[in-house]
């Protein structure tokens, strides 16, 4: 079974394929995550650190529950997925003398999810895949990929999120495709093509980082495929303001105290009016007997986003991510689907201000926190996960025109395996009466040569220089292997004599079929050459 984990900026969401009733659902940890109201249970992206030396720490919703985020504490880390990948610029933070990257914060989040996971669906670790923003994937790439060498899991991919929310919301078949991920501290626009559309998005199976205990973060013959970006915009806009601003609202109307604990009753206000036109909130300390009553409704709620610019800024982003789509030369209807993702994408105000731009049929913002990981998680469904080779492989030849042999690549690097078709390869005799035919088969490395650099006048001259020959690693050169094929009757020169069939297996071996074409008979059938590495 598979696990797809969302790893966002505010939440985390985690989905897994159920067998029974054979469709993705959404997991709940229990003491990780929370469920607010209609939303589905999520993990807060949060971590509060007891100790760094001894990589002791607390995550996701186990922090609120301790009220670990409702102080300054510098152990408390929020929002920390934004600094992954990036150069961060002046002080990080020292915690019991070790210094702490947002890498290694998300590594703590993480690796804690995923023991989680261990322990209460041990059935399902076999595959993993990690949704990650498409305009740093590589920086996420590695990082990741030093992450799943402490991992129990069999396999683990990564799917760029655009890429992942296509497929939860079923638009896969879509060219153009804008992206809006309103979040709890930011606002992304992101207008993105699919990588062929179609059919070619559908077999999408992501990058593969590992495969038992290889990896394949750094070097690897596979080509990276993610949806491309066409336009981009967005802001440090998002939930988070909005339940700024309502506190504010009520500290006018209430004289309430401006807190942590108060700024947390605004957001449940806030979820509410997702589902509901009217919300109210209570609050009552039983060794204060401090009482809070907080009510509010969509209207009110909308005043307040006036009166702070909201619906301004994001028609500032949305103009800059039209001006950016029209040097590309694609108008507004050539956007044919708009998917909504994250938290604040899902009240009713911002899919109003939405429907602006766009017509309600192209607009999908039925599952703002779900679709990119049950979208990642539908890669795994139907899909033989492959690996892929380094190297490229051939055969030896006489080379008649040279007089010496050489070689002839006959599997190229970064071809997937097992391989679903073999590679046919047809011989003849070179001598009359020929006994049986040998065949050298060879690991292809780089050209043997230099470079030569040198002035042409004013201008600097590089020049490759290239004898032709490649550095080559015999594989089967030895007594009893080179010979693949005894021939009864002898074989002459002029005439096809004999088909030879090669195949990648699962374990990386090369196997070798050969055929007789005068005889109609095996010689050998899925015999090993050899170990490829």
């Amino acid at each position: 079974m598979a696990i797809a984990i969302d790893f966002g900026t505010s939440n985390t969401c985690i989905a897994r394929w159920n067998p029974v009733t054979g469709q993705a659902e959404t997991l709940s940890l229990p003491g990780l995550s929370q469920q607010l109201g209609q939303n589905p249970p999520l993990i807060p992206s949060l971590v509060y650190v007891e100790n760094a030396a001894s990589d002791r720490v607390l995550i996701g919703q186990t922090v609120r529950d301790r009220g670990l985020d409702l102080t300054t504490d510098p152990r408390f880390f929020r929002s920390f997925k934004r600094g992954i990948g990036t150069d961060i610029q002046g002080f990080l933070p020292q915690l019991d003398g070790e210094t702490i990257s947002f890498e290694r914060v998300g590594k703590w989040f993480l690796s804690q999810i995923i023991d989680k996971l261990a322990i209460q669906t041990p059935e399902d670790e076999q595959s993993l895949v990690l949704t990650v923003p498409v305009d740093s994937f590589e920086a996420y790439r590695l990082w990741l990929g030093e992450i799943c060498r402490i991992l129990p899991v069999e396999q683990v991919r990564i799917l760029d999120e655009p890429t992942a929310a296509a497929l939860g919301y079923g638009m896969a078949e879509r060219d153009n495709l804008l992206v809006i991920d309103f979040g709890g501290g930011t606002l992304d626009l992101s207008l993105v093509r699919l990588d062929g559309g179609g059919n070619a998005v559908k077999q999408q199976t992501g990058f593969l980082l590992q495969w038992g205990k290889k990896s394949f973060a750094k070097k690897s013959g596979q080509k990276v495929k993610t949806a491309r970006v066409l336009a981009k915009a967005g802001q440090n806009l998002g939930g988070t303001d909005i339940d700024n601003w309502i506190v504010d609202y009520f500290v006018q109307q209430q004289g309430l105290a401006v807190s942590p604990l108060t700024t947390r009753l605004a957001e449940r206000v806030k979820i509410q009016l997702s589902s509901q036109v009217q919300a109210s909130e209570v609050y009552f300390n039983d060794e204060t007997f401090e009482s809070y009553e907080l009510e509010l409704d969509r209207d009110r709620l909308t005043q307040i986003l006036t009166q702070h610019q909201f619906f301004e800024q994001l028609d500032e982003s949305m103009q800059q991510l039209f001006q950016q789509a029209r040097r590309q030369g694609i108008e507004v209807t050539d956007i044919d689907a708009v998917l909504l993702v994250g938290g604040t994408a899902q009240m009713p105000a911002v899919q109003t201000w939405i429907q602006q731009y766009f017509p309600s049929e192209k607009i999908h913002c039925d599952r703002p926190f779900e679709a990119i990981a049950q979208g990642a998680l539908q890669i795994c469904q139907g899909v033989e996960v492959k690996d892929f080779l380094y190297h490229s492989y051939g055969i030896r030849y006489w080379d008649r025109r040279d007089r010496c042999h050489n070689w002839h690549p006959i599997i190229n690097p970064g071809q997937p395996y097992p391989m679903t078709n073999p590679v046919e390869l047809v011989l003849g005799a070179s001598l009359e009466n020929q006994p049986s035919i040998e065949l050298i088969v060879g690991e292809l490395g780089a050209e043997t040569g230099g470079t030569e650099v040198y002035f042409d006048g004013d201008r600097l001259i590089t020049r490759r220089l290239d004898n032709g020959k490649k550095q080559v690693q015999p594989l089967n050169d030895r007594d009893g292997a080179r010979q693949i094929a005894q021939l009864t009757p002898p074989g002459y020169p002029g005439s096809d004599r004999i088909k030879v069939l090669f195949q990648v297996d699962s374990q990386r071996c090369l196997r070798m079929t050969v055929e007789d074409l005068l005889t109609n008979q095996t010689l050998l059938e899925d015999r090993v050459v050899a170990q490829l590495s």
